[in-house]
Formats: C-alpha cells, sequence, structure tokens
C-alpha cells in the first residue's frame, strides 16, 4: 500500500477541530477521491495536556519542531490566526518543501505574495481558500474558472458579525449597542469586535480578492475603511423609505487615472437598492458578487463562518493538494504582480446619503443646498422629519448625485460650522446603486 499523506495541524479551535473530525469520519471517502489515504500526524496547541473535542488522543502537541520537522508530513494546515507566529510557520513549512493550507485572511493579506513566492521556489502549494469567505468558493473561481475574464468589479459582504448586526438593526430598529451585545452573547462577536465593527476584518479579505480578481498587490492598508459604529436605528428606516438596504460593501474596482489604471478599495457601510441581489444577504450569510467581461455578473453567497463551511473549504484545498502528492504533479508556478495604484478617498466619485440634526427654522435647507451646490454636489431627494417639537429641532435626509468624496468632506465641514443652524452631521453613507456606485 503506498505511503499515506500526512496532515499536520495547527491550531485546534473550532475550525482544527472540525477539520479533524471530517479527516477521521472521511478515511475511506477522501482515500478514493484522492488515491491515498490521508493521515493526521500531529496537533500543535498551546497547551497539550487538554484535551480536544473531535482531536485524537495522542496527537496533540505544543512543541513546534514535531510538527513540522516530521517526515512524514506532506501538509501544514494553519489555523491559529493572527498575523505572528502563523506567518512564520507557513514560511518555515513552504521552505521545507511541505504544502500548506491556511484560513488566515490577515497573514494572506499582508504577506501573500511573499509567501507564494516561496512556495513557488520550492515547487509546493499554498493554497487559502478559507481565508475570505469561508465556505463560499471565490479563491478558486477567481484563480480558474473567471480567468479568461477582464474583471471590472468586485463587491462583497464578507463579514459574518456586521451583516448579522445590521440586519438586526433593520428588522428591529434595534440600536448599534443592542446588537452588539445580542451578537456577543450568540457569538457572532469577539469581546473586543473592532476587527469586525471597523471594517478591518472586511479590509483584508477585500484586499485578497483585488489582488486575484485584477492581478495587482494590494496592501490592506491602503482599503479605505468606514466602520459602522455611528449607525442608528433611523438611518435603516430612512433607507427603507428611499428604496434601500444598508450593508457593510467591500468594493474593488478599475478605473482610468490621470497616471494610468487606479484601483478603487474601500470597506463601507452603504445604501444597496432593494432590488440588488446583495441588498437581500441577511444573517451572518456572505455574498461575493463578480463582474466580468466574459461572465457577465455572477453572485457566490453562503456561510461565510462557522465550523462546517470553513472546514469544507480547507479540506478541499488540502484534497486538492494531496492529489498533486499522490499523483507528482507539479504546481503552477506562480504569477508576480505589480503593486496597485489605489486611489485617494478624496477622490472618489459616488452617490451618498446625508443625515443632519438642524435646527426647524426658515433657510436652513437652503442653507445647505447652497454650500453644497458651491461644492459643486447636487441634491436627488430632500426628507425633512420633525425631530423634537419642544427644542424645534427637524432631521434632513438628503441623497446626492455622484460627487467626489473630498469635496463633499471640505462642504460638510462648513456645513457643521453653521452656528445655531446644524447642530449634526449624522451619518454619512455612500450609496450603492444599480450596479454601480458611480
Amino acid at each position: 500500500m503506498a505511503e499515506a499523506i500526512g496532515i499536520a495541524l495547527l491550531g485546534a479551535g473550532t475550525v482544527g477541530s472540525g477539520v479533524s473530525r471530517a479527516l477521521a469520519s472521511g478515511t475511506e471517502r477522501y482515500a478514493t477521491r484522492v488515491g491515498r489515504e490521508l493521515a493526521l500526524r500531529g496537533v500543535l496547541v498551546r497547551d497539550a495536556g487538554r484535551a480536544r473535542d473531535g482531536v485524537p488522543e495522542g496527537h496533540l502537541t505544543s512543541d513546534v519542531e514535531a510538527v513540522l520537522a516530521d517526515p512524514g508530513t506532506h501538509v501544514v494546515v494553519e489555523l491559529m490566526g493572527g498575523e505572528e507566529p502563523a506567518r512564520g510557520y507557513i514560511e518555515r513549512a513552504l521552505s521545507s518543501g511541505r504544502h500548506v493550507v491556511t484560513a488566515n485572511k490577515e497573514v494572506m493579506a499582508k504577506h501573500g505574495p511573499e509567501l507564494l513566492a516561496v512556495a513557488s521556489r520550492r515547487g509546493v502549494r499554498l493554497l487559502y481558500e478559507a481565508a475570505v469567505a469561508g465556505g463560499i468558493p471565490i479563491i478558486s473561481p477567481l484563480s480558474r474558472d473567471l480567468l479568461a475574464n477582464e474583471i471590472t468589479e468586485v463587491t462583497a459582504i464578507i463579514n459574518g458579525t456586521t451583516n448579522f448586526m445590521l440586519t438586526e438593526m433593520a428588522q428591529r430598529a434595534a440600536e448599534y449597542d443592542e446588537v452588539l451585545a445580542e451578537a456577543q452573547r450568540l457569538g457572532y462577536a469577539e469581546a473586543d469586535p473592532a476587527s469586525d465593527v471597523d471594517g478591518v476584518d472586511a479590509a483584508y479579505k477585500l484586499a485578497i480578492l483585488c489582488g486575484l480578481a485584477f492581478h495587482v498587490v494590494v496592501s490592506p492598508e491602503a482599503v479605505a475603511r468606514q466602520g459602522i459604529r455611528d449607525l442608528a436605528a433611523r438611518d435603516f428606516a430612512y433607507a427603507r423609505e428611499l428604496g434601500y438596504a444598508i450593508k457593510l460593501l467591500a468594493q474593488g474596482r478599475v478605473e482610468p487615472g490621470p497616471g494610468g489604471d487606479e484601483l478603487l478599495a474601500t470597506v463601507a457601510p452603504t445604501l444597496v437598492a432593494r432590488d440588488e441581489p446583495l441588498a437581500t444577504v441577511d444573517g451572518v450569510r456572505n455574498a461575493v458578487q463578480v463582474e466580468g467581461d466574459l461572465a457577465g455578473r455572477v453572485l457566490f453567497e453562503g456561510a461565510g463562518a462557522g465550523a462546517r463551511p470553513t472546514a469544507s473549504a480547507v479540506l478541499a484545498d488540502v484534497l486538492e493538494v494531496a492529489r498533486d502528492v499522490a499523483t507528482g504533479r507539479l504546481p503552477p508556478e506562480a504569477a508576480t504582480y505589480a503593486p496597485a495604484r489605489v486611489r485617494p478617498p478624496d477622490r472618489i466619485l459616488t452617490r451618498h446619503y446625508l443625515r443632519l440634526t438642524v435646527a426647524d427654522h426658515a433657510g436652513v435647507l437652503a442653507g445647505i443646498a447652497g454650500i453644497l451646490g458651491r461644492h459643486e454636489i447636487s441634491l436627488a431627494s430632500v426628507i425633512q422629519v420633525e425631530a423634537d417639537a419642544r427644542a424645534r429641532t427637524a432631521e434632513i435626509v438628503i441623497t446626492t448625485h455622484p460627487a467626489i468624496a473630498g469635496r463633499l468632506q471640505e462642504a460638510l465641514g462648513e456645513i457643521a460650522a453653521l452656528e445655531g443652524e446644524v447642530l449634526e452631521v449624522g451619518s454619512v453613507l455612500p450609496i450603492y446603486a444599480d450596479g454601480s456606485a458611480r
């Protein structure tokens, strides 16, 4: 019988335990599909003395050398999360001639090109399907199935925590603090939710998607981010009245710039027209929409997180690598891409939603409209609602026609300075409609 293909896991959390269980329960099925048996060799954890559900007895170790130097290990599966020591372990595994499968979006967003280059030099694979959208296949389609297309835009809902929270705010008219507490109680949000609610997680994932879609190197720090902390329940009511839903959208597209093509990469709570497919993606579900010149619009939707969906994506990569090992097939050489020219956020052209609290007396709206007009920002619609009759305040909701973001910020600075007339500049959100935010 041919030698079993050895698998080592770095991490035995929710996903790691799920992968271990699947390897045990699917032994015969996977052997048939690969052509050789898959054997779990070891599982790296911080505390090897504590049993993990789903991990066979005797496989746990806290000694990284015992895992990375094991001559019987062909594939290392990194499920630790975080940047270090995960990045270092991945590089060591690749440099030693072992294939690597990872679900680590931070490492792949920040160090993906250099690690893929290491893998290419050593003639091994580095696969990361689970790093972006959990159980939704998107890395492989962009790398292979849509490769013949000139991708024009990638638009995604790729953070389940925030999508759950925004869905709750919309459906229950609940405020941010309430839905955050509920997400934490259900295990959807961490005790420190900053990575999710401030758009950091989505920015990592968008950087990976843009790199694949547009064949460039994208730093996650170059992605313009706006989180969801400042949203209020009434924003969702106004959005509904205007015919929109609010989603944390991660958007990437390439447009001509003064010195050549520029990448627009943004993560922000965004008004999405109700007839757009992305507007109906609710709860913890994720979706990635890709538009290409040949395939047109393609939508991938499903469970973006959780043990089973993520384990599914991880194991798909493991089986692909295992087939390479079983057949002796050489991996393709890694493509080399140039750094993206990212358009500064203040030069992005888009429509906007504005919510302002103002003194309820004559001339205030005219003054606001005048300032916007001087900055070449035209109004598409206006809603004015009495906020507090006793205090004589009103709320004004404005949607604009496409405007340069920098000009809007300058105008809002002047509007906020209207002492005694404008009491608060509340939410300022982009609008995505008709397949375009332009």
